[in-house]
C-alpha cells in the first residue's frame, strides 16, 4: 500500500506552508504530495491568506524537492484549456526531474467560478472527455510532427505539440462515483483510478465497474492502479485523536465511519478493509497542515505495518 499526502490548501495555505508539508513528507517516504484544484474555500474557515494556483505552486515544489512525486486531485479541466494545461504540466514535469501525475476532473464547485469570473458551462463531462485527448494527444504526438483536433468544444490546427514532458508518459488519474461514463473514461486515458471518500463497499464497486470497463476496451485490469482518498485523523491516544479532530472541526466518531481515524492499529485496519477490495494505493486528506507529527506518527507506526 503506497501512502500519499493529500493537501486541501483552498481552506487557508500559503506557499511557504505547503512547501513544508512537502518537504517533511519527501523526508518521511511518502510516495507523493498532491493538492486539489480550488479557487473558493469550503465550509466555516476563512481561507486566509487565499487561494495558491495548483500548478505555479507545483512548480515551486518541484525545484524544492528530489524524491517525492507530485500531482493534484483532480486539477479542474473547467480552469485551463488542454493546450496550454498541456504546457504547463509538460514544464512542471521537467522542473521536477520527471515527477508529476495529472489527476484530470470536470470541475463541480460553481461558486469558485462565480468568484472568479471562469465560465462554468452546462456540458462539462463531454469537454473533460476532449480534454484527455488533447492533452494525451499533444503529449503523445512525435517531435517534428503535428497534432490537430477538431472536436466539439475544442479545436487545435497544425500544432507543434510542444513541449514534452521529462516522462515518456505522464501517469493520468481519473476518478469519481460516476457509474458509466467515468469507468469508461477511465479505461480510455487513465493510469489510475482514484475514488474519493467512499466505503469500503463502494469502493468495491466502483473498481469493479472500471475493471468491466478495462477488459471491454482491450486493457488488462491490471495495467491500472486502483486508488482512494480519505481523510486522517491517527492519534496515539483517544485525547490526541480528539485533539487533531477538534483542530479540523470534525467529530471523532464520523471520522471513523467515514475516514482513517483512530489510534495506528485502528487505523492500520481500516487500510486493510481498502486493500482488501483492490486499493493499491491512499491519498490521506491532511486538513491541518501546520501538524506536522501527524504526518510523522503516520509514516512512523502505521505504514510499517502495511508492507
Amino acid at each position: 500500500m503506497d501512502l500519499r499526502v493529500f493537501t486541501e490548501p483552498q481552506q487557508g495555505a500559503t506557499y511557504d506552508t505547503l512547501l513544508r508539508v512537502a518537504k517533511a513528507a519527501e523526508d518521511l517516504h511518502y510516495g507523493a504530495f498532491f493538492r486539489s484544484d480550488h479557487y473558493v474555500h469550503m465550509g466555516s474557515v476563512d481561507g486566509l491568506p487565499g487561494p495558491t494556483d495548483a500548478w505555479i505552486t507545483l512548480a515551486g515544489i518541484a525545484r524544492e524537492t528530489s524524491r517525492i512525486r507530485l500531482g493534484t486531485l483532480m486539477t479542474a479541466g473547467t480552469f485551463r484549456l488542454p493546450g496550454v494545461l498541456a504546457i504547463q504540466v509538460a514544464q512542471v514535469d521537467q522542473m521536477s526531474g520527471g515527477r508529476v501525475e495529472l489527476g484530470l476532473g470536470a470541475g463541480w464547485y460553481e461558486a469558485e467560478h462565480t468568484a472568479y469570473g471562469i465560465p462554468f458551462p452546462k456540458e462539462k463531462f463531454g469537454r473533460l472527455e476532449e480534454q484527455l485527448a488533447v492533452v494525451t494527444g499533444l503529449w503523445g504526438t512525435p517531435v517534428g510532427e503535428r497534432f490537430t483536433f477538431d472536436g466539439t468544444y475544442y479545436q487545435l490546427k497544425d500544432s507543434p505539440a510542444l513541449p514534452k514532458p521529462a516522462q515518456s508518459k505522464v501517469p493520468v488519474l481519473i476518478g469519481g462515483h460516476g457509474a458509466r461514463r467515468t469507468p469508461a473514461l477511465a479505461a480510455r486515458y487513465a493510469s489510475e483510478f482514484n475514488i474519493p471518500f467512499a466505503s469500503v463497499p463502494d469502493s468495491e464497486r466502483q473498481f469493479g465497474r472500471v475493471r468491466a470497463a478495462l477488459e471491454q476496451a482491450g486493457r488488462e485490469p491490471e495495467e491500472l492502479v486502483y486508488s482512494n482518498a480519505l481523510v486522517a485523523c491517527v492519534g496515539r491516544t483517544d485525547g490526541e485523536v480528539r485533539r487533531r479532530a477538534d483542530a479540523i472541526g470534525r467529530d471523532v466518531d464520523e471520522l471513523k465511519a467515514n475516514g482513517l481515524a483512530g489510534s495506528p492499529a485502528e487505523v492500520v485496519e481500516q487500510i486493510a478493509r481498502y486493500q482488501a477490495v483492490g486499493s493499491q494505493r491512499m491519498y490521506l486528506q491532511m486538513l491541518d497542515l501546520n501538524d506536522l507529527d501527524h504526518l510523522d506518527l503516520i509514516a512512523s507506526e502505521v505504514a510499517p505495518q502495511l508492507g
